[in-house]
């Protein structure tokens, strides 16, 4: 039995994904990037590539994952609030799809960069289209009082100064208004921005070959099992309906959450069952270190004890931690024990990537479904 903690990753579960995501778009200028912040396992991402997606990037090390992985260098965009020089430089060498420029300051280091290297750096502003989520305050990133990006307000004063230099080249525009969005309501919402832009676009008689809508579609965390695949076709036909491109413009998006979050669970052994005053303790030998989400969003991951079948109680399952920030929240389980195994659900995404080694803690180990299947795993577990 692999050690504990550890991440499961159903890959029949992500092809099923994949598989629906290709078959939901229709429209053959629509192009979906993959974002590499959601899960950067080396073998997700092959899979990922196998399906002919692009990759999003928001740091130069993503870069590198995705070209060693087997992206197309034309086929990644970078983002990010504040890009250093060797990451722009990064870029521009490998000349990848475009920079999504997230301010006017931004531009003078981008140009005087793709100078140094004697190249064009192919931009995307980033707009800040003022549009609400409806998702969390600390993944929501088109506000206007968001750090990111350029408020649509101050458009023709971008392209006024984007027109001063020589070595950068328009080619689109970017948006991104947040993460875990469940209602389609935000997107048919920026989509009518996008077409505020386009139509002021035309009246300055400026062209863009792209326009990316960013991503953000979310997923069921409390009932994983009732909608494991989000609905691609419903969240594309938002886009169908709304959007306006003109012609010959290609539209891209920026997928993470919704193509890997289910397919990733935090495996973890019960260490000891503690029972206080009023509550009864799961401790687990998971903590934040491992899966950081619930501490730092106050987000729901659905617990299951995948060993015990006996009457349910009400558990606080939390971790070894020296933080009271420390626990996975409250789970109506089978009667649990020490040496018990839970699943936590929902993890694919923003859940390896985010862990640490805090305490000097080891980092839990990747396991996927071709290599062990949790049946086999619990028998190893009772043996």
């Amino acid at each position: 039995m692999p050690k504990t903690p550890f991440y499961y990753y159903d890959l029949n579960l992500l092809d099923r994904t994949l598989k629906a995501l290709k078959s939901a778009i229709t429209d053959s200028s629509y192009h979906v990037h993959y974002a590499i912040k959601a899960n950067a396992e080396t073998r997700i991402l092959k899979k990922i590539i196998d399906y002919g997606l692009g990759a999003d990037c928001v740091s130069g090390n993503e870069i590198i994952k995705a070209i060693d992985s087997g992206f197309n260098p034309k086929d990644i965009v970078l983002a990010g609030v504040g890009k250093t020089d060797e990451e722009l430089t990064l870029a521009i060498k490998n000349n990848i799809h475009s920079i999504n420029c997230e301010s006017i300051e931004e531009l003078e280091v981008i140009d005087q960069v793709a100078k140094q290297n004697n190249s064009i750096a192919k931009i995307a502003f980033r707009l800040n289209p003022n549009v609400d989520a409806q998702t969390h305050r600390h993944i929501t990133t088109g506000l206007s009082e968001n750090k990111f990006g350029i408020p649509v307000a101050d458009l023709g004063m971008a392209l006024e100064e984007v027109s001063k230099y020589k070595n950068i080249m328009l080619t689109g525009v970017h948006f991104h208004i947040g993460s875990q969005i469940l209602s389609l309501n935000p997107y048919a919402k920026l989509c009518y921005a996008v077409n505020d832009v386009l139509t002021f676009l035309d009246s300055k008689n400026i062209e863009i070959e792209h326009l990316n809508l960013g991503g953000g579609l979310g997923i069921n965390y409390h009932e994983p099992d009732t909608n494991p695949i989000p609905n691609f076709e419903e969240y594309f036909k938002v886009f169908d309906k709304f959007l306006k491109p003109k012609p010959n413009q290609s539209v891209h998006f920026e997928l993470g959450r919704s193509l890997v979050g289910q397919m990733g669970s935090l495996i973890s052994k019960v260490l000891y069952v503690k029972v206080g005053k009023e509550t009864k303790f799961a401790i687990i030998d998971a903590g934040m270190t491992d899966l950081i989400r619930p501490a730092l969003y106050n987000s729901y991951h659905k617990i299951e004890n995948i060993s015990s079948d006996k009457e349910m109680e009400s558990y606080k399952v939390v971790g070894p931690i020296c933080e009271s920030t420390d626990t996975f929240g409250e789970a109506v389980l089978p009667m649990t024990s020490r040496g018990d195994i839970l699943q936590i659900r929902s993890a694919g995404a923003y859940g390896q990537v985010l862990s640490s080694n805090y305490n000097l803690r080891d980092r839990a180990e990747s396991i996927y479904s071709d290599e062990w299947d949790l049946a086999s795993i619990l028998i190893g577990q009772k043996n």
